[in-house]
């Protein structure tokens, strides 16, 4: 048994948006789908800082994606078992052959907008697919979300977020292991979880 999970740097996270752009070409996603996004934590506006200028500024990062957590509330009320939790690395899963579109999982899900619904056929602006040849391909009225880049770990390697970071904040392995990289980070740096009052044990970890 292992228990994937991700642990994210704040200090060292520059909202560059980097792995947004390299998520969306790995997975090949639709136009206008995202599965991962750099939210500003700071002023109204994005990239803007809170506080008064010039001595009490402050302004950090918050990479937003499904939290695959430890007690997913989407599987929960899925009727199909088309959202499942992977029991041999504690990533939550979509297969979209079994999705009957009915987005009851985005509506339990207390992390707005870690999903998308596909309403048409996937539109693309390239003629061509761009992600990895093992990325499912997406098909027209069934939710989406983050893999934590399955195909990938399937092979033995990294999301493709993390490998792309270039401020070195996003770190991912399993933190049943107490030798990982994840587990010593939490156990030496202060964190954060989203939302732990919903009880759903997320699986990514915000270093602050």
């Amino acid at each position: 048994m292992t228990h994937y999970a991700m642990v994210v740097d704040t200090k060292r996270c520059v909202g560059c948006n980097n792995c947004s752009m390299t998520c969306k070409v790995e997975n090949n996603l639709p136009d206008g789908t995202w599965w991962t996004r750099s939210l500003t934590d700071g002023g109204e506006a994005e990239l803007t800082p809170a506080g008064i200028f010039p001595d009490n500024l402050s302004m950090s990062f918050i990479t937003l994606a499904c939290q695959h957590c430890e007690n997913p509330a989407c599987v929960k009320v899925c009727p199909v078992g088309a959202t499942y939790k992977d029991v041999e690395t504690g990533i939550v899963r979509q297969d979209y052959d079994k999705c009957i579109g009915c987005r009851m999982c985005m509506a339990a899900c207390p992390y707005t907008g870690v999903r998308s619904f596909n309403w048409e056929e996937p539109k693309y602006s390239l003629s061509f697919a761009v992600g990895d040849a093992d990325v499912a391909v997406h098909q027209k009225h069934v939710v989406e979300k983050c893999t934590m880049c399955y195909h990938r770990v399937a092979r033995g390697d990294r999301p493709a977020c993390v490998d792309i970071c270039r401020g070195i904040a996003r770190f991912w392995g399993d933190l049943d292991d107490p030798a990982s990289e994840v587990s010593k980070l939490i156990q030496s740096r202060e964190y954060k979880q989203l939302l732990p009052s919903e009880g759903t044990k997320p699986s990514v970890y915000y270093l602050v």
